[in-house]
């Protein structure tokens, strides 16, 4: 009998397949359906500071307009004054994902400062999530901030966030960073159980004729799994985290190699959202077709080939690195 069960983040899961932080958590309904295919945690939408800070500065302006007429109006202000409002909303889903699933749910926060940020944090355990993602996307636009200024922040955030909760707290990174494997062991070292590769920049268009920014959502395809699973390859059995492998997961395949490489487990979002076959039915075929391949290959569990094609495991480790730069600029040929 194939073996697909792993484990992430401390949590026993029947096969490595995972959906990631997207639109697929909004409806409990659509969640109960991927639960039934087959998928073996969500991770939930993410909640952005930015939507907190905005929603509390909203909250501020129409309490505070005609305070002299109504000067009780501002004793409905949380007493952390305008950015203590709490994400109600997002913590009720939190809570209806866990009462009607049986697959663990796991939040996800996407914020760069701390504070009341850690505040959030907590919210969401309370609420009953398993685990914790923590989104670590930030585009510095500041000439005079340095990267290891940002870095610094960033390992401080994650060590406040991890002091305030009690369950596993993964870190989905972002691939722009100079020294990725440094940066990486110093996440972990301040508290992190698991990193997720990588999150997507979403980058805005020009349009030429409004003369606008256009905010274009491009989706991944296969060939996306090539980043993260590089890096998971080299940092797999040199940085003690459960990794997991997110963008370009979109067939059976790219899953396979993701486990190769050393994940966990994969997420994928694109392919259910926006795929030829519903979500559901997509989930089935996917699994189905790592079965097969298993059983062709005599692979009796997933765990057998996790992290069998890693830097470490593999015959020419210089594979991953500049030393075989020139051997792959060589490989090409024109065409005739």
């Amino acid at each position: 009998m194939t073996d697909l069960s792993t484990t992430y983040l401390g949590l026993n899961l029947k096969n490595p397949l995972v959906a990631s932080a997207s639109p697929l958590s909004k409806k409990v309904e659509t969640a109960r359906r991927l639960e039934e295919a087959g998928i073996a945690a969500i991770v939930m939408y993410s909640l952005f500071e930015e939507q907190i800070i905005h929603e509390s500065l909203e909250l501020d302006h129409y309490l505070t307009r005609g305070t002299d007429s109504f000067a009780e109006a501002m004793s409905y202000l949380p007493d952390g004054g305008m950015y203590s409002i709490g994400p109600e909303k997002y913590l009720n889903q939190v809570a209806g994902l866990k009462k009607a699933l049986k697959i663990p749910v796991i939040g996800s926060l996407n914020g760069v400062s701390k504070g009341g940020w850690t505040r959030h944090a907590k919210q969401i355990q309370e609420a009953g999530a398993d685990a914790l993602e923590l989104n670590l996307y930030y585009i510095p636009t500041d000439l005079d901030l340095t990267a290891q200024e940002l870095e610094n922040s960033q390992v401080e955030l994650v060590a406040e966030v991890k002091s305030v909760i009690s369950i596993p707290l993964a870190v989905k990174l972002s691939p722009f960073v100079t020294a990725l494997p440094n940066f990486a062991r110093r996440i972990v070292e301040a508290g992190a159980n698991g990193l997720v590769l990588f999150n997507r920049f979403y980058q805005p268009d020009f349009d030429l004729e409004d003369l606008e920014i256009v905010h274009n959502l491009d989706l991944s395809t296969s060939a996306d799994l090539r980043l993260p699973l590089g890096w998971i390859s080299i940092l797999h059995g040199k940085v003690k985290a459960d990794f997991a492998l997110t963008s370009g997961i979109h067939k059976s395949k790219d899953l396979l190699k993701a486990m190769m490489a050393g994940a966990k487990v994969g997420m994928l979002a694109s392919e259910l959202l926006w795929g030829a076959t519903p979500a559901p039915q997509r989930i089935k075929e996917i699994l189905s077709h790592i079965r097969e391949w298993m059983e062709k290959h005599e692979y009796t569990s997933i765990k057998q080939m996790q992290g069998s094609m890693s830097q470490k495991n593999v015959r020419e480790p210089a594979a991953f690195e500049r030393a075989n730069y020139m051997k792959v600029l060589g490989s090409w040929r024109e065409l005739p």
